[in-house]
């Protein structure tokens, strides 16, 4: 293992709590199936040309392995990896039999140096206790002219009730409250995923370039949408969870709003118009 692995494998660590057993596959497969069209849409505008050796780091349940072969044909190699056991199982039950699939940290000594045209790494960099030096790591994977591509959710705040920006504001507070009490940590900690474009900067790529798309939904949602927002967020990110972090009328309308069997259900109203930023960071060896 070279000094630079040996050094980005002793500080990667689950920042939010990762480890090779926990699963929230659930999770991930709705947000693929719900943002499928944008992510697709940056995948393509990366012009993959047939043979390139992609990497997918932090492949999660793998629904981009697919859509990145799709870009490089078969004549091309797609890998997968994440930390994961649960989330690999996922992905192999639909990834092509061509794309390679491993368990593992992300800084195992699993590929030579220079074996890649494009790293694509998607909401993973924030999980690093050092993100510098994961993208160091990743850009030592990349062959002459190859590019890492580090996308991130939510840079902006997201938009769920339009029509309650207080409400929205106080919800928001109370998820960073509640992830600085389950994981200690604070807005200084997670500060740096915020400056993905200063991170590339800092490695020896070129060519930094960034692409900000809007993921928006509005009433009458389909499918994807509504099992993302209702099972993913309503539920699974909010819930109970926040209770202590909101007034007792706060908590009761963000109740009614979330509850699909209350008339107020946001994901019903004509008006729900939801806004999710997705950002593209790339840069060139």
């Amino acid at each position: 293992m070279s000094d630079l692995q040996e050094h980005v494998s002793k500080r990667y660590q689950g920042l939010l709590g990762d480890t090779t057993a926990r699963d929230y596959s659930d999770k991930l497969s709705k947000f693929n199936a719900f943002a499928q069209p944008e992510l697709r849409g940056l995948i393509r505008g990366l012009r993959l040309k047939p043979g390139m050796h992609v990497l997918d780091a932090g492949c999660g349940t793998g629904e981009a392995l697919n859509w990145l072969l799709d870009e490089v044909s078969f004549s091309g190699q797609v890998v997968g990896v994440d930390m994961s056991a649960a989330h690999v199982a996922a992905a192999r039950l639909h990834a092509s039999p061509e794309i390679q699939l491993h368990s593992a940290n992300l800084f195992d000594d699993l590929f030579e140096p220079a074996s890649f045209d494009l790293v694509w790494c998607v909401n993973t960099i924030n999980h690093l206790t050092d993100p510098l030096a994961g993208a160091m790591h990743l850009a030592s994977l990349l062959r002459d002219g190859g590019r890492l591509a580090i996308g991130q959710s939510s840079f902006l705040p997201d938009m769920y009730f339009a029509w309650d920006a207080k409400l929205e504001r106080v919800v928001n507070d109370a998820v960073r409250r509640y992830y600085q009490d389950r994981y200690d940590l604070d807005e200084h900690d997670l500060k740096a995923v915020r400056a993905v474009v200063g991170i590339l900067r800092q490695t020896a790529l070129q060519n930094i370039s960034v692409r900000t798309v809007m993921i928006e939904r509005m009433s009458p949602l389909d499918a994807a949408s509504e099992s993302y927002l209702k099972e993913a967020v309503f539920r699974g990110t909010w819930g109970e969870r926040l209770r202590p972090y909101l007034s007792p009328a706060d908590y009761a309308e963000l109740a009614r709003l979330c509850d699909s069997d209350q008339s107020t259900y946001a994901l019903r109203r004509p008006d729900f118009h939801f806004l999710q930023a997705f950002t593209l960071v790339t840069g060139q060896i």
